[in-house]
């Protein structure tokens, strides 16, 4: 694209057109600048077909707030309004609506309060609350929701295979299977999520890490076919880079070829006072091909070079390796523990693409209206009660139990805090028929989870680097209970309502099905 062209479609016009057609809608009928709150949520975890996630990792703010910081309607978005047509040829957006875009439109007047990235999140909370005027917050969904989403999919999935890994290396390999440019902000939501770098040179500059690789099977193929060998491949790569030399050794034999022709080239460097980093395994029986190749690295003294695995890695994977390796490393003599232990997995296309799952079912409602300045509850009613949106202005709370672990999310009125209160009566959010109630004392913590990030388009909350957000990612992933973490068939996390709450629904809900307008106080 060239670079106009690149502004209009990563502009303010980044947005579905239902969005602009409604806008124009609310300023014919006067109520453009009536003030109202929407809240972003998901409903479901990730389900990866043979296995679902028992937590989110939040992702993506910083990337909204920068968009909305920079988008707003220009004279060329307007020109490009100004030509569409109805069917009957009539201009779709009126002169006077697009004169109102010029002038207001954009997200200065809008407040948002969020949760923090890197804060493990659970369905059905709002994760995001937008309030301020109608037409804008209503523009503001569709980018909102483009931002959010994904990063937070791909930090939960970078979260678990780190989880697996037991914490090693891991590095996001997945720029080539990426979707275009996203995977930038794929990169981006890994590394909050728990990879440690990525072979992504650009937004690895941008963020302030050091991109890492290794080589292809191709520079191995060209020596060979130049008549040469797989160790003067390597020992060109050697040369070349004497303190970062990890060789890829599966081009030709892993065990026949590969590993000895590595080790040679390591002794090269040791003889010259380098130190070699390690080996990469893409293909193969992985767990089999690592003690295999920890033999024989061991028996020529490099024990601490790692061995970086890749080729289609994911949670699951990870985990049958780290099994497999427990269970024949000691039939050779090998300590699985510590080959485990320098294991280093690159993780590309089943990461940077979410395998198993593609999105995640993010939504945006609207839950209040100010009327006449009073504020209503809105509410939308759907076939399936989980879909039923939790209608007014709330606050969000997390609740540790005497172990510090998190044991419930819960959903309050703005007016309530529970932290107040002598006993808290949590309620499903759609079964009348499970509840629970909690005493509060010394040893219940209860922690206030939404933060103020904009106040009317103004930044009141500080910009968070990498480190710090992988360190609340970490943080609150250890304070999960063992069984919420679980790969396979992990526990659920309650979500819960106050009664009052609960109440205010379950009134409207009544309200709405009888015809009646939504006037409960």
């Amino acid at each position: 694209m060239k670079p106009n062209e690149q502004n209009t479609a990563e502009g303010i016009l980044f947005t579905d057109m239902y969005q602009l057609t409604m806008a124009q809608v609310y300023y014919r009928t006067g109520m453009q600048e009536k003030l109202v709150q929407f809240d972003h949520y998901f409903r479901s975890y990730p389900d990866y077909g043979t296995h679902k996630a028992g937590y989110c990792i939040n992702a993506g703010l910083e990337w909204l707030l920068d968009w909305m910081n920079r988008a707003r309607f220009g004279q060329s978005d307007l020109d490009y309004l100004r030509s569409l047509k109805t069917r009957t040829g009539t201009q779709m957006f009126a002169e006077d609506f697009l004169g109102w875009l010029l002038k207001y439109g954009d997200f200065s007047a809008l407040s948002l309060w969020a949760i923090p990235e890197g804060r493990v999140v659970h369905p059905n909370e709002p994760l995001t609350v937008v309030r301020g005027p109608l037409a804008m917050a209503q523009i503001l969904e569709t980018s909102l929701l483009n931002h959010l989403n994904f990063q937070t999919l791909i930090a939960t999935k970078a979260a678990r295979i780190r989880e697996i890994g037991r914490g090693q290396i891991l590095l996001e390999f997945g720029l080539r299977r990426g979707h275009s440019t996203g995977a930038n902000a794929g990169t981006r939501a890994a590394l909050i999520g728990g990879a440690d770098f990525s072979s992504n040179v650009g937004i690895s500059a941008v963020l302030g890490y050091p991109p890492k690789g290794t080589h292809a099977h191709s520079m191995v193929q060209l020596f060979i076919s130049l008549g040469m060998s797989e160790l003067d491949a390597f020992q060109a790569y050697a040369e070349i880079y004497p303190d970062d030399c990890t060789l890829l050794v599966d081009t030709l034999d892993t065990l026949a070829s590969g590993i000895p022709n590595a080790i040679k080239t390591f002794e090269e460097l040791r003889r010259k006072g380098h130190k070699p980093v390690g080996v990469r395994l893409d293909s193969g029986d992985l767990a089999y091909l690592s003690i295999q190749s920890a033999i024989q690295l061991d028996a020529a003294g490099f024990n601490d070079v790692s061995i970086v695995l890749s080729n289609n890695l994911d949670e699951l994977v990870i985990w049958q390796v780290i099994t497999q390796i427990a269970q024949e490393a000691p039939r050779y003599g090998v300590d699985a523990d510590q080959l485990i232990r320098r294991l280093v997995y690159g993780v590309g296309t089943r990461l940077i693409t979410s395998w198993g799952e593609p999105a995640l079912g993010g939504v945006y409602k609207l839950v209040a209206v100010c009327d006449q300045g009073s504020w209503r509850p809105a509410i939308k009613i759907s076939e399936s009660l989980s879909k039923t949106p939790n209608p007014g202005d709330k606050r969000l709370w997390r609740v540790y139990d005497r172990r510090e672990k998190a044991t419930a999310d819960l959903i309050s009125l703005d007016e309530e805090d529970p932290r107040q209160m002598d006993t808290i009566h949590l309620r499903h959010p759609t079964d009348h028929t499970k509840s629970r109630v909690l005493r509060v004392n010394s040893t219940l913590e209860i922690e206030p989870l939404l933060v103020e990030i904009l106040r009317e388009g103004q930044r009141v909350y500080p910009v968070q680097d990498i480190e710090a957000l992988r360190h609340q990612r970490q943080a609150d992933v250890d304070r999960l209970d063992p069984g919420v973490r679980r790969i396979m068939n992990p526990h659920i996390y309650h979500v819960s309502l106050t009664q009052k709450l609960w109440d205010l629904k379950q009134a409207l809900i009544q309200s709405s099905l009888s015809g009646g307008p939504n006037e409960v106080a």
